[in-house]
C-alpha cells in the first residue's frame, strides 16, 4: 500500500531521525475515493490497521465527526466553541502537554460543553521514534495530568504529524486507547497562508462522506469563519454532525 505524507509536518520519519521501527510512515488520506466518496488511502488504511484498534474512518455512515488539533492557541478556539455550542455538534479536540497547562480555561470549557479531549502527547513527539518505554510515558504522562487537573479521562489518541507504524500502534492500543486518524485534512495550519474562506468550504463540503473524520487545526482564522456554513452545508447533505 501506497503511504502519503502528513500534511502537517515538513518531514516523514524516514529521513533525519532516529528509527526504533523497520518501517514508519506519515499518513495521508490521499486523493483517490471510491464510489461512496471515502478517499482510498484512509479504507486501506482502516481495513489494515483496525485490529490494532487505529482508524480513520468511522463505522456510521450517517455521521460525519470534526476533530481538531491543539498545538497552540491563537485566539479563534473560543470562536469555534461557540460555534459548535450554536449548531449542538460535539466535537473532538486533540490537547498536547503545552496545550492542557497553558489553556485551563478553553479545556474546561470543552469538557463542560460536552466535547471530546483526545491525546495527542504530552510533547508532541513522533511515536515511531520512541522506545516502548518513551512511548508509555508521551501517552500516559499527559493521560494522567488531564485526569488530575480536570478530572477527565481520555481514551482517544491521535499521533503528531500523523507519524505511526505497526509497533507504536499495538503499543498505544496497549495502553487502552483507540488512535484517531482522519479521512478529510486540508492545508489549514498555515497562519501565514490560510486558504481562501469560500475555496475551503467548497472543498470540505465536497469532500464530505458517510463515517469521515475531518481534521481541522483551531489556529485557523478561516476554519473559525466557516465552521458554521460548513456544518449547515453538512447537513443539508443530509449527515449528522
Amino acid at each position: 500500500m501506497k503511504r502519503i505524507l502528513s500534511l502537517c509536518c515538513a518531514l516523514p520519519v524516514l529521513f533525519g531521525l532516529p528509527q526504533i521501527s523497520a518501517f514508519a510512515a506519515g499518513y495521508g488520506q490521499g486523493t483517490e475515493c471510491d464510489a461512496d466518496n471515502r478517499p482510498s488511502g484512509a479504507v486501506r488504511f482502516q481495513e489494515e490497521y483496525a485490529e490494532y484498534g487505529a482508524y480513520a474512518l468511522s463505522d456510521d455512515r450517517e455521521r460525519i465527526i470534526l476533530t481538531f488539533d491543539q498545538g497552540y492557541e491563537n485566539g479563534y478556539t473560543g470562536q469555534i466553541l461557540d460555534t459548535l455550542k450554536e449548531k449542538q455538534v460535539s466535537a473532538i479536540f486533540f490537547l498536547t502537554g503545552d496545550y492542557a497547562k497553558k489553556e485551563p480555561a478553553l479545556v474546561r470549557r470543552m469538557i463542560a460543553e460536552g466535547h471530546t479531549l483526545g491525546n495527542h502527547g504530552m510533547t508532541h513527539a513522533a511515536i515511531p521514534t520512541l522506545s516502548d518505554e518513551e512511548l508509555e510515558q508521551e501517552v500516559m504522562s499527559l493521560h494522567r495530568y488531564i485526569l488530575e487537573q480536570y478530572g477527565y479521562e481520555m481514551q482517544y489518541f491521535r499521533p503528531p504529524c500523523g507519524e505511526y507504524d505497526q509497533r507504536s500502534l499495538e503499543k498505544v492500543h496497549s495502553l487502552g486507547y483507540r488512535t484517531v486518524f482522519w479521512s478529510m485534512a486540508h492545508v489549514d495550519w498555515k497562519t501565514d497562508a490560510q486558504p481562501e474562506p469560500r475555496a475551503a468550504l467548497k472543498k470540505l463540503t465536497d469532500a464530505s462522506h458517510g463515517g469521515a473524520v475531518y481534521l481541522l487545526h483551531s489556529v485557523s482564522p478561516v476554519n473559525a469563519e466557516i465552521l458554521g456554513d460548513l456544518i449547515d452545508a453538512f447537513r443539508a447533505k443530509g449527515y449528522r454532525v
